[in-house]
């Protein structure tokens, strides 16, 4: 049987409150070997509507801290993954043979209602993050 191979993946969003924190969340969950962060173009701190959905899941991320990603510029990645359009486009470019992989995620944070219409929002991205982690795996 051949070993796996370990990888460096870093999860980019705009505000790294809740889709890159969710999707770095799914990803340790099912990759526990692999080394994985997310940061943002402008962090907001972390939204507690996705710490909440995602421990429906039996995954905790209440200990995530956004970060700014121009703490991982001169890091090497194997794979950058933003999943947002504006994280996409401000991207920097990064040193090394890095894939970048672009998921275009709804923001949950951006809709308005009860918090009931919120958690629904939050936990349709959180689906929808999990299945594109695990079409990624």
């Amino acid at each position: 049987m051949q070993k796996e191979e370990l990888k460096k993946i870093l999860v980019i969003c705009t505000g790294n409150s809740a889709r890159s924190q969710m999707a770095e969340g799914f990803l340790k969950h099912y990759k526990k070997n692999w080394e994985i962060y997310s940061a943002g173009i402008k962090p907001t701190g972390l939204n507690p509507l996705a710490v909440e959905v995602m421990s429906e899941k039996g995954i905790d991320i209440s200990k995530y801290k956004s970060k700014h990603i121009d703490l991982f510029l001169y890091e090497k990645f194997d794979y950058i993954i933003t999943v947002c359009d504006n994280a996409k486009e401000s991207c920097p470019t990064f040193p090394g043979n890095t894939e970048f992989i672009h998921w275009s995620l709804n923001d949950p944070a951006s809709v308005e209602g009860t918090k009931e219409e919120k958690l629904i929002a939050f936990r349709k991205t959180r689906d929808e993050i999990n299945n594109k982690v695990l079409g990624f795996i």
